[in-house]
C-alpha cells in the first residue's frame, strides 16, 4: 500500500511539472490575454463619429500663450481601434519611438509601422483613423470610424504645437458596455509630456531627455518649476485643453472620406461649447531677481542713497496678482570718500 501511495505522489509531481513546462512554452509564443477586462458581446460592428474641439485659449492658458512662429495649433489626430491587449501609449510607461517622433515632430511614419507590426503579430489592431490638423487653438476636426466586438477600444494622440514633446490623447477608451454599444462619450483632454524632451516652455529648443522619462500628465503644479508654461500655482487643476465627443451613428455603406487639409476655424463653436469662452485663468505677475545694489550716491561725511531694480518677466492677466515694486532704495555711506 505504501508503494502505491509513493508512486501516486511521484506521478502527481511529474504531472504538475509537465503542465508547468507546457504553460511556460506557450507563454513564449503568445501574448497573455487579460482576464479582468469585461468582454464585449455586442452582436455586430458599430460606427462612430469623432469630434475634436480645441479649448486652448489665451484666457484659459495665458502664460506664454504662443501667438506667432508658430501660433497655438493642433496636429492631425492619429487613432486606432483595437483590443484590450494593445496600448498605443500609456501613462507612467515609456513612449515608443513612434510616439516619440509624433510628440516631438508630428511625424507618424514610425508610429504607423509599429501599429502595423502589432496588428500582424497579435491581431490586436482593427483600424486606423485620422483627422486633419487644426490651425488655431480652438478649432475643430472630425472623422468617423468603425469598431468590432473584439476590437472595441479607441486610442488616439494629438500633438500640441508648438511644444517640446507635449500631446493630448486617450488610451483605451471602451466603446462597449456588455452587449450594447455606448451612444455618447465625452472626454476632457489634458496635456501629457512624452518624457523624451526636457523643454519647459512651448518654444523651448530641442534638448533630449537622457535617460528617457516615462509619459506623465502635466498639471498646474507639475513640473514644479516657474518656467513651466503650464505652471499655475493658484489652480488645483488645469482647465481642459481640448475635448473629444464620440457619437454612435447609423451604419451606412457610404465610403468615409477624410479632409486632407487643416481646418481654418480658430473660433469655439456655438451651442454646448459656448461656456468655454468664460474660462479665465488668473495669471500672477512674475518678476526677476533683484539686481545688485548700485553705487552709493551722496556727499562725503553724509549718508547717501543706493538703488537696486528688477524687471517684469510676466505681466498679470485675468485678475492675477499685480506686480510688486520694481525699484528699491536704502541709505548708505559713500566708500572711498576723499
Amino acid at each position: 500500500m505504501d508503494y502505491l501511495r509513493n508512486n501516486l505522489h511521484i506521478f502527481e509531481a511529474l504531472f504538475h511539472l509537465i503542465v508547468m513546462i507546457l504553460n511556460l512554452d506557450r507563454g513564449l509564443d503568445a501574448m497573455p490575454v487579460p482576464t479582468d477586462v469585461p468582454m464585449c458581446t455586442a452582436s455586430e460592428t458599430a460606427q462612430y463619429s469623432l469630434t475634436f474641439t480645441g479649448k486652448w485659449t489665451p484666457a484659459a492658458f495665458p502664460k506664454q500663450y504662443p501667438v506667432y512662429r508658430p501660433p497655438a495649433q493642433w496636429s492631425n489626430l492619429i487613432g486606432l481601434t483595437h483590443s484590450s491587449d494593445y496600448h498605443m501609449w500609456q501613462r507612467n510607461d515609456f513612449a515608443s519611438n513612434g510616439v516619440r517622433e509624433f510628440a516631438e515632430k508630428g511625424e507618424a511614419w514610425t508610429l504607423m509601422k509599429e501599429v502595423e507590426a502589432a496588428g500582424e503579430r497579435i491581431q490586436s489592431v482593427y483600424g486606423i483613423l485620422s483627422a486633419p490638423a487644426v490651425v488655431g487653438g480652438t478649432g475643430q476636426m472630425n472623422t468617423e470610424f468603425e469598431v468590432s466586438t473584439r476590437h472595441s477600444y479607441l486610442s488616439f494622440i494629438v500633438r500640441i504645437i508648438p511644444s517640446p514633446d507635449w500631446f493630448v490623447g486617450a488610451d483605451g477608451v471602451s466603446l462597449c458596455d456588455g452587449d450594447t454599444w455606448k451612444e455618447n462619450i465625452s472626454l476632457d483632454l489634458y496635456p501629457y509630456d512624452a518624457g523624451t524632451d526636457s523643454g519647459f516652455t512651448f518654444s523651448s529648443p530641442n534638448f533630449e531627455t537622457i535617460p528617457q522619462d516615462k509619459i506623465m500628465q502635466i498639471t498646474s503644479s507639475f513640473p514644479s518649476h516657474p518656467a513651466n508654461s503650464f505652471f499655475y500655482p493658484r489652480l488645483k487643476h488645469l482647465p481642459p485643453m481640448a475635448k473629444v465627443t464620440l457619437t454612435k451613428v447609423k451604419k451606412t455603406n457610404q465610403i468615409i472620406s477624410l479632409p486632407l487639409e487643416p481646418t481654418q476655424s480658430n473660433l469655439l463653436p456655438i451651442g454646448n461649447e459656448i461656456e468655454d469662452t468664460l474660462i479665465n485663468t488668473p495669471l500672477d505677475c512674475e518678476v526677476s531677481m533683484w539686481s545688485p545694489w548700485g553705487l552709493c550716491k551722496g556727499k562725503c561725511g553724509d549718508s547717501g542713497v543706493q538703488h537696486r531694480t528688477r524687471y517684469i518677466l510676466m505681466h498679470p492677466a485675468n485678475n492675477g496678482a499685480a506686480c510688486p515694486l520694481l525699484e528699491e532704495e536704502r541709505k548708505c555711506f559713500p566708500d572711498n570718500c576723499l
